[in-house]
């Protein structure tokens, strides 16, 4: 029988290529070959099959001239379809979108990645406009979590596609956008790595937005070295530059305010075991209330989230025409309800925003980091969430609820696997540190998780 590789992390996929025991055409014609053959078609919207085959034999030629780009020579990678891919119009996970215009040229992090010999073999699906953290697409269909083993079960979004082909172990790493958790939120329901990098750390240069006082980049992939790959890469740099972490020296600060309301009995247990296990191993931890988490939503109850406001004005022509008839009804409605904010409202938002991300950074030492459940439920059925609207809403308000307070707040994060809860499925355990501290974050993300899975 044949050797797979599909499953493999990059650090695994790239001992093998720069080794020579696996070359890169051989490894993106298997991976073409396992997206094609897999039994949910939902997963990608476009193979780039053409371009992937001629960038895996370009990789190749490299190797065996000993003029290898790194690490990631030669890695297969999938795109969320928000991102601007030479020759196609990006459609951001909408029908309305699809006879636009073709890009003229890549996003700049598409071009970063492929720089340093990465391989873009497709885009991947995604909530609608990325205005969703469940995952259900109308159009193209909802990718299934793969994890499940009973019933059907979200994805988690808006960047679904790029959590299940990780997951589903087609892709060892896949781009997705993150403005309420979009990365986050699928990485822990799928029991992956999820980083949302600082706001601005990378070029958002052909990338379709959602609210850019919000929006952020980062991969989903199977380990924290992965992503510090990754980030590296799509920053220009050759190779990390992150310093490893001492354990005795880093403290977590554990929320006990709105991030632990009504969280399920499995999500608490499986996130209170690895606070135990990093207890154990000399981490700090101590349990504090963190009185901004309650005032940015006071402040949302008040004048709308910061969300709405930025994804009504950059729709509402749209949702004004035609184009809205065609548009998934959820996002309709709950873009819409950003015609509701006045423009004081939305002026008192940012400055509200501006005062607590000072606050709370404030609150932090040096050596400390936040840590709370990155979502407080597993990812739930979908049939449930198709046949009723109300319900729709009120789970996508709680699957956002913690990941969005660190856009609010302008953090860095990532959501790290840290068991399971109630029907076997993932746990994701969220550290996070304020904007540009990404490579603190990293490195001690790096640390944990090796107590944490352990």
């Amino acid at each position: 029988m044949a050797q797979t590789h599909l499953g493999k992390s990059i650090a695994q996929l790239s001992v093998l290529i720069q080794s020579g025991n696996l070359d890169p055409i051989a490894l993106i014609e298997e991976s073409l070959d396992a997206i094609r053959a897999h039994g949910d078609q939902a997963i990608f919207t476009r193979l780039l099959e053409v371009r992937a085959k001629e960038e895996a034999a370009a990789s190749s030629r490299r190797l065996r001239e000993g003029r290898s780009r790194g690490l990631l020579e030669g890695i297969p990678v999938a795109w969320k379809d928000l991102f601007a891919i030479t020759g196609l119009p990006t459609t951001a996970g909408s029908v309305v979108l699809a006879n636009d215009e073709p890009a003229a040229a890549d996003a700049d992090v598409v071009k970063a990645l492929n720089a340093v010999g990465m391989v873009a073999i497709g885009r991947v699906n995604m909530s609608e406009f990325a205005f969703s953290g469940l995952g259900l697409n109308p159009h193209y269909g909802t990718p299934l979590n793969p994890r499940s083993t009973d019933v059907a079960r979200i994805p988690g979004g808006s960047s679904s596609g790029s959590a299940v082909a990780v997951a589903s172990g087609l892709v060892p790493v896949s781009i997705g956008t993150d403005t309420g958790g979009s990365v986050r939120i699928p990485a822990a329901l799928n029991g992956l790595v999820g980083y949302k990098a600082s706001r601005g750390r990378y070029s958002m240069s052909g990338v379709f937005p959602l609210a850019t006082s919000l929006d952020s980049l980062g991969p989903l992939c199977r380990s924290v070295q992965d992503a510090i790959w990754i980030d590296a890469a799509m920053r220009g740099r050759s190779a990390p530059d992150i310093i490893r972490s001492d354990r005795a020296a880093l403290s977590l600060v554990v929320p006990t305010n709105i991030v632990m309301d009504e969280v399920e009995d499995g999500v608490m247990q499986a996130f209170e075991a690895a606070l135990g296990r990093l207890s154990a191993a000399g981490v700090e931890i101590r349990r504090a209330a963190v009185p901004a988490f309650d005032e940015l939503f006071q402040v949302m109850a008040e004048h709308g989230p910061l969300v709405t406001a930025e994804a009504f004005a950059l729709h509402h022509r749209r949702l004004a025409g035609p184009e809205a008839e065609a548009m998934d009804r959820r996002v309709v409605a709950r873009t819409r309800l950003g015609e509701n904010i006045s423009l004081v409202g939305y002026l008192e938002i940012l400055k509200v925003r501006e005062r607590l991300i000072r606050e709370v950074t404030s609150m932090f030492g040096p050596n400390e980091f936040i840590a709370y459940p990155t979502v407080a439920h597993v990812a739930p059925p979908i049939a449930p969430l198709e046949a009723d609207e109300e319900l729709f809403v009120k789970v996508n308000s709680k699957t956002l609820r913690n990941t969005l307070i660190g856009n609010f707040l302008d953090w860095c994060g990532v959501s790290l696997p840290c068991g399971t809860g109630s029907a076997g499925m993932p746990v994701g355990f969220l550290l996070s540190a304020p904007k540009d501290q990404d490579e603190r974050v990293l490195a001690a993300a790096r640390l944990l998780e090796d107590i944490i899975i352990a």
